[in-house]
């Protein structure tokens, strides 16, 4: 808010009034600036100081809609958004939007202050939001920031500092973590293996081997194709992951992986490209039976009965599993992601470095492959600090 100063007049322009304004801070330093316009009148004062805030405003080419809320400027933007990015993404954003909205949505976008959104964020870990959910939040409001500094909208941007809330883990936690409940052991998947030959249904043991001597992901797998798997080379490419939240069979979508990093190619053992060649003969058996309905769009573990073709969904591959576990009376609480733990922990057994490991999984980074590699390696650790041991006892002795 400005204010008004009657003043003497000290010159031939004999001015009666002067307005002063808090005007734009320095971009560069920060500091405040103070504009003041003098004038026969207040009105005249008052109308003076305004353009030239708005000036200075206009020279930064900042937005004069002061009125614009969060809510406002986020919808803007995430029509902008959903244009670029794919469906599962887009529908992970506009959930991080509805509670960025709850908080923030009516607030000026310009007045809302670090205090405000780091609130925000320790009120959702109050709440008893998952660390990776508040973690997504954070990104998609940082986006929305970010993109409204570089339309001149706001100075600065309240997500920059903020702190994500973690939580501080007692000595007894850490201690008590066991890692290796994350993955079968090397005899706990052979027992599985065998289990799924034995009681597995229909497709179940070439579903999990093909699992575990990959270390694919669930939907990358479903919706693997026949033509993306190069016998001659043994190697299998993954492009894509299935998209199907609501579980419609004929609803399904095909969608780029989780990252660029997901885009890959890799090897595959000749004990997992035999069975392969078994299914695809079974399978060529069942197209040419019900070749009017087979709907054949190549994938290597689709459906039979009565979606015949069709990609399986993720669901049914945990149930199958859960299912062969029970059984088994082993780890129920395992998933198919666990083949991924799994496989990690048997590729450092056999010395294969953790960038390589994350290299085939398509991972960037990834807490819980890092946690099974160093508890793997453990062992290996332990071998080389007795081995320099003895070096040094040697070196002593000399």
């Amino acid at each position: 808010m400005g204010y008004f100063q009657k003043v003497k007049a000290k010159n031939k322009q004999g001015y009666k009034w002067k307005y002063t304004e808090e005007g734009p801070k320095d971009p560069v330093s920060g500091k405040r600036r103070q504009l003041t316009r003098r004038a026969d009148t207040k009105k005249e004062a008052k109308k003076k100081a305004e353009q030239a805030i708005k000036g200075i405003k206009d020279n930064m080419g900042m937005s004069l809609d002061r009125n614009i809320t969060f809510q406002e400027f986020s919808a803007a933007w995430f029509g902008s958004y959903k244009k670029r990015n794919k469906v599962s993404t887009v529908n992970v954003r506009r959930k991080n939007l509805k509670h960025l909205n709850h908080y923030l949505g009516p607030s000026k976008l310009e007045s809302i202050t670090l205090d405000q959104y780091q609130h925000m964020l320790d009120n959702l870990f109050e709440k008893n939001y998952a660390v990776n959910t508040i973690s997504n939040i954070h990104a998609c409001a940082s986006m929305i920031f970010k993109e409204a500094m570089k339309k001149n909208k706001i100075l600065k941007d309240p997500t920059q500092f903020a702190e994500m809330p973690k939580k501080q883990e007692t000595v007894e936690e850490i201690e008590s973590q066991e890692v290796k409940e994350l993955y079968l052991e090397k005899e706990e998947l052979a027992g599985f293996l065998q289990a799924a030959k034995v009681w597995g249904l229909e497709r179940d043991y070439i579903i999990f081997l093909t699992l575990a001597y990959t270390g694919l992901r669930a939907g990358e797998l479903v919706v693997l194709k026949w033509k993306d798997i190069d016998f001659e080379k043994q190697e299998i490419s993954v492009t894509k992951t299935l998209y199907n939240p609501n579980n419609n069979t004929v609803k399904y979508r095909l969608v780029p992986p989780k990252n660029k990093g997901s885009i890959r190619t890799i090897g595959i053992d000749e004990i997992v490209l035999k069975e392969l060649e078994k299914h695809q003969t079974q399978q060529n058996k069942l197209k040419m039976q019900y070749r009017d309905f087979y709907y054949d769009q190549g994938f290597v573990f689709a459906k039979s009965g009565e979606y015949m073709g069709y990609p399986d969904f993720i669901k049914t591959i945990e149930n199958r599993m859960r299912r062969l576990l029970k059984k088994m009376g082993e780890k129920e609480y395992l998933t198919p992601h666990s083949f991924r733990h799994t496989h990690t922990s048997l590729l450092a057994e056999a010395g294969v470095s953790l960038p390589e490991i994350m290299e085939r999984l398509g991972h960037v980074d990834d807490d819980t492959t890092t946690q099974v590699y160093l508890h793997v390696t453990k062992s290996r650790k332990k071998e080389a600090s007795q081995k320099f041991g003895e070096l040094m006892r040697g070196i002593h002795q000399l």
